[in-house]
């Protein structure tokens, strides 16, 4: 072995120690500066991990402000930039008049194109009026302009996309007082469904948010449920499977307990060969209106099927 190669090999021992060390100071939550919930992870071509979440307002005063969405990055799943707002109700020319109701978005990568969905309501009576709002930019980041709504969908929130690996991209959505989720295939165009959406048969005890990913040829639908005995209550993070997109579905049970405030919602991602669910909690405030992202990792059965993800204050890579 020469000299340059032992060289190398020393620099690449002390660089995976550095990073060991830095990631063994992460701590959750992981966004400190602000409020943020419902996130979304995401691996672009660049390596880097994208993060789109909601964000709540500070002081609290109820989800209805929700009004703007940031967009994170990390290459180390320590230290997080913040790429400031990248889309705001007054963004959207359809929208409610008064704003607000930015609730949990999505974020996917075809052709060139990051497509943002988002749920938003477009007119002042809020509660029947939502809309899959789609807005595009051919950056992660910046610059995503609205181009309009999914048509013909039923007032649902919670957006959720996924890109299957034939091309094929499928859309899911529901949640709150709107019932089970309902999935359906996308045209290439990626803002309209092609054919019907249908009911999402196995799924139980749906609250909300549904998010869908793929392993080792199986699909994996995680989601909210509802929950409360004694003096617990909050949302747990079920999963199902199956071996198509559309389902049907068999459940599975929870890979997440409560978090100590009423919801939950999250995702779950692959990066650099380990997998992580990200959710959110009310570590910082301590309300369950101010809430912060999290991630932990999650492990699979040999059979595919999810251990439940263990909730920590510091992560331990």
């Amino acid at each position: 072995m020469s000299k340059l190669q032992i060289s190398l090999m020393l620099c690449l021992a002390i660089g995976l120690s550095g990073l060991a060390s830095a990631q063994e100071r992460a701590q959750n939550p992981i966004i400190t500066h602000m409020y943020t919930a419902d996130p979304t992870a995401r691996v672009w071509e660049d390596g880097r991990l994208y993060l789109y979440p909601s964000t709540d307002v500070a002081p609290a005063r109820g989800c209805d402000l929700m009004d703007g969405y940031h967009a994170f990055s990390t290459d180390d799943m320590v230290t997080w930039t913040d790429h400031g707002e990248i889309l705001h109700s007054r963004d959207v020319e359809w929208g409610r008049p008064e704003g607000g109701f930015m609730w949990a978005p999505d974020c996917v990568y075809r052709d060139g194109t990051y497509y943002y969905y988002f749920p938003h309501p477009s007119g002042s009576e809020w509660h029947d009026s939502w809309k899959i709002g789609v807005a595009t930019s051919d950056k992660p980041t910046s610059d995503f302009k609205v181009q309009g709504y999914i048509p013909g969908l039923d007032p649902r929130i919670d957006p959720n996309v996924f890109i299957d690996d034939d091309g094929q991209a499928y859309f899911y959505f529901g949640g709150g007082h709107y019932g089970r989720p309902q999935g359906g295939k996308l045209k290439d165009n990626m803002m309209e469904i092609d054919g019907k959406m249908k009911k999402m048969r196995g799924i139980r005890r749906f609250h909300e948010g549904p998010f869908v990913f793929k392993r080792e040829g199986i699909y994996y639908m995680i989601y909210p449920d509802f929950y409360k005995k004694g003096k617990v209550y909050g949302n747990r993070m079920r999963y199902a499977m199956s071996d198509k997109p559309l389902g049907p579905w068999k459940h599975k049970g929870v890979i997440l307990d409560p978090t100590g405030i009423e919801t939950s919602h999250g995702s779950v991602v692959q990066y650099k060969d380990q997998w992580y669910l990200f959710y959110h909690n009310g570590a910082l405030s301590g309300q369950g209106n101010l809430r912060s992202v999290c991630f932990d990792r999650v492990f699979f059965n040999e059979d595919g099927t999810i251990q439940k993800v263990v909730q920590t204050g510091a992560q331990e890579h």
